[in-house]
């Protein structure tokens, strides 16, 4: 593929990204130049020992923070010159995200949880009550509906979560250890929920330290220093 089809079909694009905390002597350069690029359809597995960088760039790939220097194009959209209030749109519109910890409501039902997304969204209510069905059905919950968390298993929890994190479409799945917090059982099947969501064309970047899980994606990409150390 040339260079030219990767920047036409990318959904994410860091260009000469750095990020820089603190000033002067006490100055840390978290991210140093960097570039890397998510195309439409891959499924990215991100590893790296604690300070490599990893968490920097998928917080800038989340749109949780900005580059100090460089760019990032998401979907097409630059997002380093964004204002909050816009910012938060394109996260909304862009991007869905699944962490260690499930952040659901608990006093919430499954539907409920799923359906915040699309309140933010302004969807109409009976729309939002039809795709969060369709989510939880597609994640294997259709029985669990009106469930609250503490109903629920970690892994029915995961699942909660994938179906939050999906259901505006999004062009970019982030998920930052979502594995880190469930048993080895569980863990295979929220992979094997991974894998069928991969299969039917959602783009995905995950972040682990396992090599078991790494080994899921199509490719494994190694931060170190504040670069890309490998691809493989």
């Amino acid at each position: 593929m040339s260079k030219e089809q990767s920047h036409k079909e990318a959904v994410a694009n860091l260009t000469d990204v750095s990020k820089i905390y603190g000033s002067g002597d006490v100055q840390v350069k978290a991210l140093d130049r960097l570039n890397l690029i998510v195309n439409k359809g891959d499924y990215l597995a991100v590893m790296g020992a604690s300070g490599s960088g990893k968490s920097t760039a998928m917080n800038i790939l989340g749109c949780l923070d900005r580059p100090t220097q460089g760019s990032y194009l998401l979907n097409g959209s630059a997002v380093e010159g964004l204002d909050d209030d816009n910012l938060a749109d394109l996260r909304n519109q862009e991007l869905g995200f699944v962490f260690q910890q499930f952040h659901l409501l608990p006093q919430a039902t499954a539907l409920e949880n799923v359906m915040l997304p699309m309140i933010y969204a302004g969807v109409p209510a009976q729309e939002r009550r039809n795709r969060a069905e369709e989510a939880l059905t597609r994640v294997g919950l259709n029985d669990r509906i009106s469930n609250r968390p503490n109903q629920l298993s970690g892994g029915q929890q995961q699942r909660v979560a994938i179906a939050r994190a999906i259901i505006n479409q999004p062009a970019l799945l982030l998920a930052d250890e979502p594995t880190g917090a469930l048993d080895s059982k569980t863990t295979e099947d929220v992979l094997n929920l991974f894998d069928d969501l991969h299969e039917q064309g959602i783009t995905l970047v995950l972040v682990t330290h396992e090599d078991d899980v790494a080994k899921r994606a199509d490719k494994i990409i190694r931060f170190k220093d504040g670069m890309v150390l490998t691809n493989s």
